[in-house]
């Protein structure tokens, strides 16, 4: 069984209506099953489906998915509008698929929005805090920790890592740079 890594799960996570969603047929893609399988489930179980869990994305929304993301160009000829699932509509999705590939795809997939989700909070908490004191210091070594969980595959050997992170008004650079073994 192939092993979905972070990476994997987090190139697929888009921002449509200020909220974090993957497509329909990425998450077909990272469960191993064809689109039309997810969206029979979304349709045969409609009450476990509202609005904040699954969308359909409009026109405009579908045109400019396809011309921003690279692996999205194959949706430009479909004839459908694609359902966009936010995190708690994947984790309503997992209820229903049982399969070994979807348990595991759904452990990845909460790992993956949890980590982006934790990075965001500590972004947002730097500015707040004074520089080079030891929170500081914590904070950008938990950010650097969760990249390389999100960046550096398991399968990588390495002797040390190291994050900085640069803040410079209101602009966040993040450096993080891995050393093999």
């Amino acid at each position: 069984m192939n092993v979905i890594n972070y990476e994997e799960v987090e190139n697929k996570i888009i921002e449509v209506r200020d909220q974090k969603i993957i497509i329909d047929s990425d998450v077909a893609e990272l469960y191993g099953v064809e689109t039309k399988e997810i969206n029979q489930a979304v349709s045969r179980n409609p009450e476990k489906f509202p609005d904040e869990y699954v969308f359909e994305l409009t026109t405009e929304e579908k045109i400019e998915v396809v011309t921003n993301c690279d692996h999205l160009k194959k949706l430009k000829f479909s004839s459908t509008l694609p359902k966009a699932f936010t995190e708690r509509g994947l984790y309503m999705l997992a209820t229903i698929l049982k399969s070994p590939k979807a348990t595991e795809t759904t452990l990845a997939i909460i790992d993956t929005f949890a980590k982006v989700r934790e990075v965001s909070g500590i972004v947002n908490q730097l500015p707040m805090v004074k520089e080079n004191s030891p929170e500081q210091q914590s904070l950008m070594q938990r950010a650097g920790d969760i990249i390389s969980d999100l960046v550096v595959p398991d399968k990588l050997d390495t002797e040390e890592t190291e994050a900085s992170i640069e803040l410079n008004f209101a602009v966040v650079k993040f450096k993080y740079s891995v050393k093999k073994s």
